[in-house]
């Protein structure tokens, strides 16, 4: 039965409007769904929309983004920032209603989402933090952290494969403070779920270890708060489904019909059934008020958060600083320290990550993560053991092979607050993470992806572990930073970036399996912050050689060999192209030079290299599959020796 509560209603009829006056938007889920956002927003969530960065409010997570519509509307009838004007603006150049919600553009919008999917991931993500943040900072009395997190999703959301990894590991963890509600409306945008998909989905959350719970009918909203109180009690994490009617009030509900198309004419309709008798976008003073009223116990209960955060400073100063300091990213390690323990002997970089990474994590306590199922290839893993269901304070995450979730997950870690993640894994599976990786950086978070095994001297493994397309490919995700370092020094530099200037960007480092000498640096930290610098300089050269990772010392020796039959050149580290493409021209223009025969040299494909060689330039690379053979063997077969090269650009210069 329809519900025709008035404060309810106005969310439907509000969320509808804006997609009609867009001629655009998903108006099925804000009709069926709504009454889910509705109680969560005025009976359950501790929120305050005058302060919607309060760290421990309860995070929502709408991981049906095309939704938006639903969470826009909540947000404006609540108080938070966002006008009429922002929602008529719905899906429009420059407005604060995008046709999915962005969480560094709307205030009170907790993560990104809209790939189907990783808002269930992210949802775990932000409970893992709650959970963490918890063990560490509620100490002596003091409790600074005790939230719950609220994801919203559909039945397309539970058909993501990221969606049952996350799920998975949320079990094994057990997330007790994770809630997912399902709007189980039995309709997808082709046809009949059934037609896709038709497992018990009970079962499979009880076989993943979660509670779960059904609620019959979408519009009882006492059976809604009254479930959703009863999983906040849970010893698991919890499972709710709601069945709702997709589009419930318009003339086509309960068909695909209203999933993706505006209604039109026909909400008309959908008002009478609802008995609204009001204007579109004309919401009565008495439905403002009443959705506002519901927040002043959360004021009370925000007031005394911030007496205990007044305690913690008192009985822990140290912790309260820590605290502090994790909320604003104020990261400091001892970099100094760090590179007068430059090795002398070769090295492989993921071998010199490992050991930077170690040290870096003793002396800042809010770095989490880990590795999928690779922290002995990888060298990279989480301080304090591992985090598990009796022992939250741990800072290592066994993801498991689940490089898709590890990613999302971890996006959701970073939005939480409180916390810098990381992940590692081979650089040919960043595959599996690009989605993840690509969000990340739409949302601004900082986090580090962490890849070795970085091109075809894997060797052995062969084409399917031989990274050949992958530098290119994360390097033309807009916002990235990647670094591929030569060295231990390049190594450290790359990683004092990442963590200390790069607060609204996530950052790759791509590392070698196989030795790398040590080079001599100048002043590393500032040659690597600009992205590409000349290593290797010789008076009137010729030739530019641009190098990156293991290929710089390759570069130089096909200099020196180069100078034997008198031909100069120069060689460029390019540790960071992103960040070199920032520099202005004139530096750019200086370290590569325009009137040299310009070189790129990198064990991967040449694609985008020839914005910096130029038409007549050489891009010495690799465009077909790599092969199984030793590794010294694949890197001569595919011309990277210095003989080889040197061999080319006398054939170019001659």
């Amino acid at each position: 039965m329809i519900n025709k509560d008035k404060n309810l209603n106005a969310l439907r009829i509000l969320g509808v409007s804006a997609i009609n006056k867009a001629n655009s938007g998903h108006p099925g889920i804000v009709l069926g769904a709504a009454p889910i956002v509705y109680t969560l927003f005025n009976k359950i969530m501790k929120h305050n929309p005058k302060n919607p960065t309060w760290f421990d409010r309860d995070r929502f997570v709408l991981s049906a983004g095309h939704g938006s519509a639903l969470l826009y509307s909540a947000l404006h009838l609540a108080g938070y920032n966002l006008s009429m004007d922002e929602i008529k603006q719905f899906r429009q150049w420059d407005s604060k209603t995008p046709g999915h919600p962005e969480s560094h553009l709307t205030e009170g919008v907790d993560v990104t989402t809209g790939p189907l999917g990783q808002g269930i991931a992210m949802g775990v993500g932000l409970a893992i933090a709650e959970s963490h943040t918890a063990s560490v900072y509620n100490q002596d009395g003091v409790n600074l952290v005790n939230h719950h997190t609220f994801v919203l999703c559909g039945d397309g959301d539970l058909q993501e494969g990221v969606a049952q990894e996350s799920i998975s590991l949320a079990g094994r963890l057990n997330l007790t403070k994770l809630i997912l509600i399902h709007d189980s409306n039995d309709i997808q945008l082709d046809d009949w779920v059934k037609k896709a998909q038709n497992e018990n989905m009970h079962e499979r959350f009880k076989a993943a270890n979660w509670n779960t719970i059904k609620i019959t009918d979408g519009e009882d909203l006492e059976a809604i708060e009254k479930t959703i109180n009863k999983a906040k009690k849970a010893d698991k994490p919890t499972y709710i489904e709601v069945k709702t009617i997709i589009g419930i009030g318009a003339t086509k509900q309960g068909t695909s019909a209203v999933h993706g198309a505006p209604i039109g004419a026909d909400i008309e309709t959908v008002k009478a059934a609802f008995d609204w008798k009001h204007n579109d976008f004309e919401i009565p003073t008495e439905v403002y008020d009443n959705w506002k009223k519901n927040f002043s116990k959360n004021l009370v209960i925000e007031e005394q958060w911030n007496n205990e955060l007044k305690k913690l400073k008192d009985v822990k100063p140290e912790l309260a600083k820590q605290f502090n300091d994790a909320i604003n990213k104020n990261i400091k390690f001892d970099y100094e320290a760090l590179l007068a323990n430059t090795p002398e002997k070769a090295e492989a970089t993921r071998v010199s990550s490992g050991n930077i990474w170690d040290n870096i994590n003793k002396q800042v306590k809010f770095l989490i993560g880990g590795s999928a199922d690779l922290v002995s290839s990888t060298k990279i893993k989480g301080a304090d053991s591992q985090f598990d269901v009796d022992n939250r304070s741990g800072r290592n995450i066994l993801y498991g092979v689940r490089e898709f979730a590890m990613g999302a997950i971890n996006n959701g870690i970073h939005q939480h607050g409180g916390l810098i993640p990381f992940s590692s894994g081979f650089f040919v599976f960043a595959d599996y993470m690009k989605p993840a990786m690509r969000l990340s950086s739409i949302m601004n978070t900082q986090q580090l992806f962490i890849f070795t095994h970085d091109s075809v001297a894997v060797g052995e493994d062969g084409p399917t572990h031989q990274p050949i397309e992958q530098l290119a490919m994360i390097r033309s995700i807009p916002n990235h930073v990647v670094f591929r370092p030569a060295d231990y020094a390049e190594t450290l530099a790359s990683y004092k970036i990442a963590l200390e200037e790069l607060k609204h960007n996530p950052s790759t480092l791509v590392l070698t399996r196989q030795y790398l000498i040590q080079l001599p640096h100048n002043n590393v930290y500032e040659e690597v912050k600009k992205g590409g610098y000349i290593i290797f300089d010789q008076p009137n050269a010729k030739v530019t050689l641009i190098a990156t990772g293991s290929e710089v010392s390759l570069a130089i020796e096909t200099a020196k060999k180069l100078k034997e039959n008198n031909i100069i050149a120069k060689v460029v580290s390019m540790p960071s192209t992103s960040l070199f493409d920032q520099q202005d021209q004139t530096y750019k223009d200086k370290i590569i030079d325009k009137n040299t025969l310009r070189v790129s040299i990198e064990m991967g494909t040449t694609f985008g290299w020839s914005k910096y060689t130029g038409d007549n330039g050489i891009n010495i690379g690799i465009d077909i599959f790599g092969a199984s053979a030793p590794a010294n063997t694949v890197i001569s077969k595919y011309g990277f020796t210095s003989e080889q090269i040197f061999n080319k650009i006398i054939s170019v210069i001659k």
